[in-house]
């Protein structure tokens, strides 16, 4: 009984943050610390931290993977599993009926969708902007961002995107190796690390796996859940970086049309919660509400497997100078991959005349220097849509 109430909380808590949380994944980490623990007080400001930091430091979706980790130190797995579900249902349910209404009545080609994909060019500028500052502060991860970009921009495919990430791999392992901070800290989690070495290995048999059997059986399924767990499993930085891996999976498959991709995503930025409900509607539109419930669970595996996985090994992990390096030099490449998807297919796609690159500008000062949250910038930019549609 006591476990049941325990959950019950956990879901009305997270649901509400579900509801309110505005403004991406920094936003959400703001919003859950308030919560958890200022006002619940389910954990101290050092566990938090820590794992925040598990976090950032693991592909996948940080914010997610941090009320799932609340979730489970406060109520084991399926805590984890019920913090997961309060706070992603609601961005869920309203992405997918967005979806419905998309191919319903046809309105891609709306003013108002154009607009949305405007909104996109300014969403994904701004955290290339913000990202930069802390993931390439210095000359040689700028240099690394700056061979990220050539190799994505040059050579597209989701191969490229994969080799660039693990060339920076070792080129960070390499050059900052010896990067010792004094930040070594110790925690707990509720874990057994037989149970969590389980997890890590049934996340790396899906990582290989799903692309095999995808050859082998040519089966449509199987395909849609590898490019959305592969999407999930490879996200460095944030939720942003998933626009160009699911593009370059989805749109030359001739899944979903370019345009319904970028109406999406501009669409995403005016719901809460985390960024990776965007697959909700990718699904939603190519298959129908059942498609878009399998595609949330895809893309969201990867990040219940890794930190659940990880937790009792993070203090191994954070401590190891080189397995940091590495991890530096990945976050510098994803600027480069963030700004190669800004040129295409965001920009190429949207920016298609003077009046769009005005309304952008717009929109980007609304945003980053009257600082206005993201549901008036992407109300502003349907208005926009439409007004240039009517001209």
């Amino acid at each position: 009984m006591k476990k049941l109430r325990i959950l019950l909380e956990i879901l009305i808590v997270s649901t509400r943050l579900g509801l309110t949380s505005f403004g991406g994944p920094t936003a959400h980490l703001g919003y859950f610390h308030t919560e958890y623990v200022r006002r619940k007080k389910w954990m101290d400001e050092k566990s938090y931290a820590d794992l925040v930091a598990l976090s950032q430091f693991l592909p996948g979706p940080a914010s997610s993977q941090v009320g799932i980790g609340v979730g489970v130190m406060r109520g084991g797995v399926l805590g984890g599993l019920t913090s997961f579900i309060g706070f992603t249902l609601p961005s869920v349910i309203v992405l997918m009926i967005f979806a419905s209404l998309l191919t319903t009545f046809n309105i891609a080609d709306a003013g108002w969708i154009h607009g949305l994909k405007i909104v996109a060019v300014v969403i994904v500028l701004h955290a290339i902007m913000g990202m930069g500052k802390n993931l390439a502060p210095d000359t040689p991860r700028k240099v690394i961002a700056l061979l990220a970009l050539l190799g994505t921009l040059l050579f597209q495919s989701v191969f490229t995107q994969v080799g660039v990430i693990l060339v920076a791999a070792v080129i960070g392992f390499i050059l900052f190796k010896n990067n010792e901070e004094d930040d070594h800290q110790s925690a707990s989690f509720p874990i057994k690390k037989s149970a969590a070495a389980g997890c890590l290995i049934l996340f790396f048999i899906l990582l290989f796996a799903l692309p095999a059997l995808r050859e082998l059986t040519g089966s449509y399924w199987i395909a849609v859940i590898d490019s959305f767990y592969r999407s999930g499993a490879l996200v460095f930085g944030g939720g942003h970086v998933v626009l160009p891996l699911l593009e370059q999976e989805l749109v030359p498959m001739g899944w979903i049309s370019e345009e319904a991709f970028l109406a999406g995503y501009g669409a995403t930025q005016a719901v809460p919660g985390p960024l990776f409900t965007f697959a909700a509607y990718l699904g939603t539109v190519m298959n129908g509400w059942i498609g878009g419930l399998i595609a949330t669970a895809a893309i969201f595996l990867p990040a219940f497997l890794l930190i659940l996985g990880a937790l009792p090994f993070w203090d191994m992990l954070r401590n190891n100078a080189k397995v940091k390096g590495a991890v530096m030099g990945v976050n510098a490449a994803v600027i480069g991959i963030l700004i190669s998807a800004l040129y295409t297919p965001i920009w190429t796609s949207s920016i298609l005349q003077a009046v769009d690159f005005a309304l952008a500008a717009v929109l980007f000062v609304m945003l980053v220097y009257f600082k206005l949250p993201p549901w008036v910038i992407v109300v502003t930019g349907a208005l926009g849509g439409t007004l240039i549609g009517l001209l």
